[in-house]
């Protein structure tokens, strides 16, 4: 009979020999340390490192103005984290790693440590690519605790801890298993989306490079509780080193008996693969990413019939965002009363933050919900470069819109952060200092939506690069007022008559940026005339 226990007494035993009297080297690769020299400084230290000591590849802490960051860990002493390697100080590193490493200024932790981390947590420090790492840090155990209950109390657990939807819709998790789980028909499918095309987004990919396994827990459960057999992560085309970490994770999960038939001795059987995404940010709609996994053009479906009715093949279909699967082992595993004392009182758990833009310290944060915009930007972010002020913040992406500074005490919460349209979306905040200009924020916005358009329906095909040559045409000889009244129209009939997420949300830049910025707007466009 194979059991938790078992799986981790094996892990220990597989571990200890390197855990307890090897030093190890910890490289933190990512696609965004990749950028900045992560695998040369990796390729460096496995060249000409002492074959006693081990060099380990990890995924990025989320730290990334510190990438590529380097771990030294020696048996028996404290861990010292260094950041900004590059092949001088990583000559220095190995060096350090037999001697005392008394030369190396250390790692700051102070951005991670002013987050509370569920789904980052271990992030950047165990080997991603290692089954063993994971259990021996209590992986899987959230799983063994949902196979050993009905699915309908795993259902409730995860309904009473308030989860919703990380991918920016915030439904409930637990509401569409328990309908698929209701209507009971074989075969019923669920779709991990991992697309994340957004730009400005790159929470999704973090998790597949640096802790797949938790993404692969949380699908397992999601998908016992659905009464699905079968599943699929739906990966971004582009995200390669994500999609190869997770198969990797996959392919560890069924050697270890955590995937495939009679999973853990519970009478459970599971069968999982990855699909590549075609692209696009409207590939992240979850009908546009059904057609796609069928062949079909890259267009969202008309609704109803809900994927949950009538989805991949027109079988029941279950989809979930990888960030939302990735909370659910922690609710299973510690019970739902400690997913819900965090947060605030409406909305619970934590929210992982893209930040970038002009902050000095950018990279991935996750924070209990409710923590304002000014924590994240100031404390978090540590603020702009130069002692700038902040001029825009952008939340959301495209799909959302613009703050000014005034609006830096709101809260992050699901659904709309303000009334014109800005939304909190998948978690992505831009920060624009003083530096910018509101109008070409906009039209760069409102680019990206008409170019990702994908044409099926009249209003956003036609609409979208309307709202842009408007843009380019307040210059003209024309009343800027009714420009503007006029391109707020559009915004609004293209919100309403669009079939699928693009559409609906294309004009709210142009709506967020007239509430807030107007007379900034028609004064830059007065003194150009």
């Amino acid at each position: 009979m194979t059991t938790i226990k078992h799986l981790t007494e094996k892990a220990v035993t597989n571990l200890k020999t390197r855990m307890e009297n090897r030093t190890q080297i910890v490289v933190q690769v990512g696609h965004c340390s990749e950028a900045v020299g992560a695998r040369n400084i990796t390729d460096y230290m496995i060249e000409n490192t002492d074959p006693e000591i081990d060099v380990i590849l990890a995924g990025c802490d989320g730290a990334c103005h510190q990438a590529p960051k380097v771990i030294v860990d020696k048996p028996g002493k404290n861990a010292i984290i260094i950041s900004n390697v590059d092949i001088s100080l990583a000559s220095k590193i190995v060096k350090g790693s037999l001697q005392e490493t008394t030369d190396i200024d250390q790692s700051d932790n102070d951005f991670i440590n002013r987050q509370q981390r569920l789904v980052l947590d271990q992030v950047g420090f165990i080997d991603p690519c290692s089954i063993d790492e994971y259990l021996v840090n209590g992986g899987y155990e959230g799983l063994s605790n949902a196979l050993s209950h009905p699915a309908e109390k795993v259902i409730q657990e995860v309904k009473d801890s308030g989860l919703k939807g990380r991918g920016g819709a915030y439904f409930p998790a637990a509401i569409k298993w328990e309908t698929a789980n209701r209507i009971g028909k074989s075969p019923t499918y669920l779709i991990v989306n991992c697309e994340e095309g957004e730009p400005g987004i790159f929470k999704d990919r973090h998790i597949m490079e640096g802790i797949p396994h938790r993404l692969l827990e949380g699908a397992i459960i999601a998908s016992y509780a659905s009464g699905a057999n079968k599943a699929y992560f739906y990966v971004n085309a582009e995200a390669d080193l994500s999609a190869d970490r997770l198969q990797k994770a996959i392919d560890q999960a069924y050697q270890y008996g955590l995937l495939g038939k009679n999973i853990l001795s519970s009478g459970y059987s599971l069968e999982i693969e990855m699909r590549r995404g075609a692209g696009g940010y409207v590939c992240g709609d979850e009908t546009t990413l059904l057609n796609t996994m069928e062949g079909k053009r890259r267009e969202p479906r008309i609704k109803p019939p809900l994927p949950i009715e009538s989805g991949f093949r027109a079988q029941p279909t279950v989809i979930n965002n990888a960030e939302t699967l990735s909370s659910v082992p922690f609710i299973l595993k510690n019970g739902h009363s400690k997913f819900t004392e965090i947060g605030d009182d409406q909305n619970f758990g934590t929210k992982i933050i893209s930040l970038s833009g002009s902050v000095k310290r950018t990279g991935l944060a996750e924070v209990p919900m409710g923590t304002s915009l000014k924590e994240i930007i100031y404390e978090i972010g540590q603020g702009p470069e130069k002692n700038n002020s902040v001029k825009i913040i952008a939340v959301g992406g495209p799909s959302s819109g613009i703050l000014p500074p005034s609006m830096i005490e709101t809260p992050i919460a699901p659904g709309l952060l303000h009334e014109s349209g800005v939304m909190l979306g998948a978690g992505g905040i831009v920060v624009l200092d003083e530096l910018s200009n509101v109008i070409e924020v906009v039209k760069h916005l409102a680019s990206y939506n008409a170019n990702e358009s994908c044409g099926k329906c009249t209003p956003c095909r036609e609409g979208t690069p309307r709202i842009v040559e408007m843009i380019d045409d307040l210059n003209k000889d024309t009343d800027p007022e009714d420009d503007l009244n006029e391109m707020l129209h559009l915004s609004n009939i293209i919100g309403t008559a669009s079939l699928c997420g693009l559409g609906q949300a294309a004009g709210n830049p142009v709506k967020s940026a007239l509430f807030f910025f107007k007379e900034e707007i028609l004064s830059a466009v007065n003194t150009q005339k």
